[in-house]
């Protein structure tokens, strides 16, 4: 009831936004109710930014209630469409951009059936949701019956999960099959023998006696203990049953999203929202075989300057080999990413002038997700007052080599996607709707730039890590090659898996879990190295039309201002602040 009454709200919003009023003054109402339409739809983060009776709540994935987002988001997009970009102040102007980058995002997303596939090779809903017990803490008895409120609410969003599921085994829109293998580990992983031990009744176990009496602990840990034993553990034990018994023996063989119902058509689509470049996926495809050329020539050199005796596979396969370059321990290999981050913090005056407040950590891949997880990611902070983390994976450490650390740290931690994300998040004033969106080619982007800044502040130490670096730029490039030959171009599976395990000095089992990563999230994996091409040459822009004028810090300054932008919206700043340079 309370989304039909949001999207009537947002018609009688969508109407009144025909009256000849200031462009500029229906930015914020439009920016408003776009925020609360989403966090209407996601009680998790309406909790985040302050609701409290959202605790309470799980999200309704319902018929109903996706068909009334959608139906409210289209009359928002009807809203945003109105307004003169042209009678817009600058600031407005991308405030409109971020506005339609997310409407046309939402309303795509759904019109082509992507909540019948809420999983891919990395996790699923069945992951998100246990954010609600990880870390929480629980000291009055209101914030334990909101939660416990939640643990009720449980099985219920997974039947609706597995019903939208079900609807896309019968009409075609389903994960590749190939991708699935395993994944039932990470349904597993919340599946404990003894209910004490499942990560949901974790919270009423730290129950402290300094916030509750003898008789509430007792009768709290009983609700607890039902509520995990006869909600959670059974929804999650149906969701096995259904994943292994239905799902994936009736998802497709074929792996390319072109396979899909109007697939060409969702790819393209992935494409313009995973670049927010006007480009097809044979342009991206041909723009991918050209940098690794580039890249190709760049780790020859290398190899030559190294003395190296062998050809260029010799190379990779002595350095996917050779103990030297492995951690022997998970605590080795996280001891070495957080000295690596601390040299990365000490290089950032070089680069910046402005740096973020908010700290971040080091810590591992959570174990019920590493097996089939990436070699790291950032985990950034969950609302104000709250720290990044930049996660290292610690599974399988034959696989996770040195030499590569220095460039994943650059990218997940400082001066990469800790720096912006928290730069975007303490903008201030600006709305919330900008300081809390990511577009992945923008934030993507800077993450693979800030590898290269690596270069120019002596952050690599020796051959190995440079070509490590480089090996990671390759692994971009290559993601233009097989992300588009996989889902535009008909490449078999062990056709990507060969061409970036014959380009890349990757693991082969970082190479497999990648390729399953883009066979199951199309387009996704073009972010990276889109948004560093855009920003390199801006930056080259600059520097020829500023000469001596142009100061490096002042750039990435300019580039991180405004937060996370569509790249033809980034363009179009810093053209701007290129002319505001040249005036001074």
């Amino acid at each position: 009831m309370k989304i039909w009454l949001l999207s009537a709200a947002l018609m009688l919003t969508g109407c009144a936004a025909t009256s000849p009023m200031d462009a500029n003054q229906r930015i914020t109402p439009l920016m408003d109710d776009i925020w609360q339409q989403q966090l209407s739809r996601d009680p998790q983060q309406a909790e985040r930014f302050g609701d409290a009776q959202a605790a309470a709540h799980l999200q309704d994935r319902s018929a109903v209630a996706l068909e009334a987002d959608y139906r409210a988001n289209l009359v928002l997009l009807q809203r945003a469409n109105a307004i003169d970009r042209q009678r817009l102040s600058d600031d407005n102007r991308i405030n409109l951009a971020i506005a339609l980058e997310i409407l046309h995002n939402r309303i795509d997303s759904y019109r082509f059936n992507e909540h019948t596939m809420p999983l891919n090779a990395e996790g699923g809903f069945h992951n998100y949701i246990a954010s609600i017990a990880q870390g929480t803490t629980l000291t009055t008895t209101t914030e334990a019956e909101h939660y416990l409120s939640r643990l009720h609410e449980l099985p219920r969003l997974f039947e609706q999960q597995m019903q939208w599921m079900r609807r896309g085994l019968a009409q075609g829109y389903t994960q590749p099959q190939v991708v699935l293998q395993g994944f039932e580990e990470s349904i597993q992983a919340y599946l404990p023998d003894a209910a004490t031990d499942s990560l949901y009744y974790a919270p009423f176990a730290q129950l402290s006696e300094a916030d509750f009496s003898p008789t509430q602990l007792t009768l709290l840990r009983q609700q607890g203990l039902e509520a995990v034993a006869n909600q959670v553990l059974p929804a999650y034990r149906a969701y096995l049953a259904f994943f292994v018994n239905e799902y994936r023996p009736g998802a497709r063989s074929s792996i390319g999203a072109s396979d899909l119902p109007d697939g060409r058509a969702y790819y393209a689509n992935r494409v313009r929202h995973f670049v927010t470049l006007e480009m097809s996926p044979e342009q991206v495809h041909q723009l991918g075989l050209s940098e690794v050329r580039r890249i190709r020539a760049e780790m020859d050199a290398i190899i030559a300057r190294l003395e190296f005796d062998g050809s260029f596979s010799d190379f990779l396969h002595f350095l996917r080999t050779d103990p030297r370059f492995y951690a022997n321990t998970p605590e080795q290999l996280l001891r070495e990413a957080a000295w690596l981050a601390k040299r990365a913090d000490a290089m950032l005056p070089q680069f910046f002038n402005t740096l973020p407040r908010t700290p971040y950590g080091v810590q591992a891949v959570p174990t019920e997700i590493a097996p089939k997880y990436t070699t790291g990611r950032y985990s950034g902070p969950s609302g104000d007052h709250q720290p990044g983390y930049y996660w290292v994976n610690t599974y399988a450490l034959d696989k996770r080599p040195l030499y590569a650390l220095p460039a994943l740290t650059l990218h997940e931690a400082v001066p990469g996607h800790h720096l912006q994300i928290a730069l975007n998040q303490e903008l201030g004033e600006v709305h919330p709707l900008r300081r809390f969106h990511y577009i992945s080619a923008f934030g993507e982007g800077w993450g693979l730039y800030s590898e290269k800044l690596g270069v120019e502040g002596g952050f690599y130490e020796d051959d190995y890590a440079d070509f490590g670096r480089l090996s990671y730029e390759m692994w971009r490039a290559c993601r233009l090659v097989v992300d588009t030959g996989i889902h535009a171009k008909g490449w078999s599976r062990q056709q990507a898996i060969d061409y970036m395990a014959t380009n890349t000095a990757l693991s082969l089992h970082n190479v497999t879990t990648e390729i399953d990563r883009y066979i199951s999230w199309p387009g996704q994996a073009l972010s990276y190295k889109m948004g560093e091409l855009t920003i390199l040459r801006l930056r080259h822009q600059a520097e020829r039309n500023l000469g001596d004028r142009f100061d490096l810090r002042a750039f990435h300054d300019a580039v991180l201002a405004n937060g996370s932008l569509p790249l033809a919206q980034l363009e179009i700043q810093i053209n701007q602040w290129i002319e505001a340079q040249r005036s001074l």
